[in-house]
């Protein structure tokens, strides 16, 4: 492995970072979005923006992160069946918020088969499309680190979400018909620590800290792989979602969907910018209208005539006596019309 003046060894950076804890859980202090409110005050806190940082060209497929993931969130996923593929269940779930995706490429420059393997999961869009398309008051926020969380208690399980999320994340539980996706163990952030999946990766494929400093952790990778042939290798932190707090180092930096699907410039949805933008205001504009329109049909609209003679087949109806046809209606004085 060649030197670098950026880049010193593999163990330099830390997979538990030395983050200083902030308190037993994130809260409404350090809210920096909130799905459906346009309201939200400043927050009280303002958090060093965080990154996970995950470097293609270092993972082994262990799938030990998968294994951390699902141990440290509890999550029990059922027991799944060999498809005859390395990945494992096949997509993610409402109880599996990170898997191992596989990918055999032949390269057409070198005729050499690349294991591109890529660790799947929530990646945390500074501009996330699932919390701009919720519906729900609170069910999903973002702190001012950057992490976007869901609050499962608020979510009403439409679905939104999913539809919002460039990189298909968000999963509905059948159980209780909420969203779940990976929360970046906030919980293990609020308190000093990184996420599990780091804590457990072997090889330091994934690394936890600062985003500044996984920026500049990934430039000294980025360099090693260029000085091993890899002309394309770069860092994959898409602005179309605003830059993600989980960023990979990828061997072919210009393809990113040879790695299993990943998009190549996601972005949020125009629906979804649409549907909390423009249509707010047409919605209060055709509120505004119909209102105009009701009140005008008050003013100029004929009200409903009662005779004396309609008085008198009402009583008869209620009798159940026969009604006989009604007369041509006459306006004007002596028609015996009243209100």
């Amino acid at each position: 492995m060649s030197g670098s003046t950026t880049y010193q060894s593999p163990h330099t950076a830390v997979s538990n970072p030395p983050v200083t804890p902030v308190a037993a859980g994130f809260g409404e202090a350090d809210l920096v979005r909130r799905s459906a409110t346009s309201d939200l005050p400043p927050p009280q806190r303002q958090l060093t923006p965080v990154a996970k940082l995950i470097d293609v060209s270092k993972c082994i497929g262990c799938k030990a992160c998968q294994s951390a993931c699902i141990e440290w969130n509890d999550t029990h996923p059922d027991i799944g069946e060999n498809h005859g593929i390395y990945d494992n269940p096949r997509d993610l779930t409402e109880n599996m918020f990170t898997l191992m995706r596989f990918t055999e490429w032949v390269n057409p420059e070198t005729d050499n088969l690349e294991w591109l393997i890529r660790k799947d999961g929530c990646m945390h869009c500074s501009d996330p499309g699932c919390l701009k398309a919720c519906p729900a008051p609170g069910a999903i926020v973002q702190y001012t680190n950057g992490i976007v969380d869901f609050v499962h208690e608020n979510c009403i399980g439409c679905g939104y979400c999913v539809k919002g999320c460039p990189f298909n994340i968000p999963r509905i539980s059948k159980a209780d018909h909420r969203s779940y996706k990976c929360t970046l163990c906030s919980d293990r952030v609020a308190v000093g620590q990184g996420p599990a999946c780091a804590k457990a990766c072997p090889t330091q494929a994934i690394v936890f800290g600062t985003k500044e400093d996984m920026k500049r952790h990934a430039e000294g990778r980025i360099a090693d792989l260029k000085s091993r042939g890899y002309a394309n290798a770069g860092l994959y932190d898409p602005p179309g979602v605003g830059g993600t707090h989980v960023m990979y180092v990828l061997h072919h930096n210009d393809r990113p969907s040879l790695y299993a699907g990943l998009p190549d410039n996601p972005r949020i949805s125009p629906i979804v910018q649409t549907w909390k933008g423009v249509t707010k205001y047409v919605g209060l504009a055709a509120m505004g209208f119909l209102a105009a329109g009701s009140l005008i049909h008050g003013v100029f609209a004929r009200p409903n005539r009662v005779t004396q003679e309609d008085d008198v087949h009402g009583e008869d109806l209620v009798e159940g006596k026969p009604v006989p046809p009604p007369k041509p209606e006459t306006y004007g004085p002596g028609s015996g019309e009243h209100r």
